[in-house]
């Protein structure tokens, strides 16, 4: 499947913040592309793990950096229009989410 620019566009959106996620998704259901879903997953997750391990007092939190490297990393592949998982979480995310995107 081709790439184009506003399916770029959500995969790239999608790791910025949650309301990132939010505008990314909604753009995805106009557009409905591979490249936009994976990614839509893969940030999703990250959002959400990020979110629970702020819970966790101070390893939590220390956590929670590790998670804010694999959504830059994310962020790279979204650029460079890449479908490949962010690193120890993102095939898991890719099932879990698989229904939601």
């Amino acid at each position: 499947m081709e790439s184009t620019k506003k399916d770029n566009t959500v995969a790239i959106v999608s790791y910025i913040y949650i309301i990132g996620w939010i505008i990314a998704f909604l753009l995805y259901g106009k557009n409905k592309t591979e490249l936009g879903a994976y990614h839509l997953r893969q940030s999703l997750g990250l959002h959400v793990t990020f979110s629970l391990l702020l819970f966790f007092g101070t390893v939590g939190k220390i956590l929670s950096l590790l998670m804010v490297l694999f959504m830059i990393i994310g962020l790279i592949y979204a650029i460079q229009q890449e479908n490949k998982p962010v690193p120890i979480v993102g095939d898991l995310y890719q099932s879990l989410f698989k229904g939601v995107v």
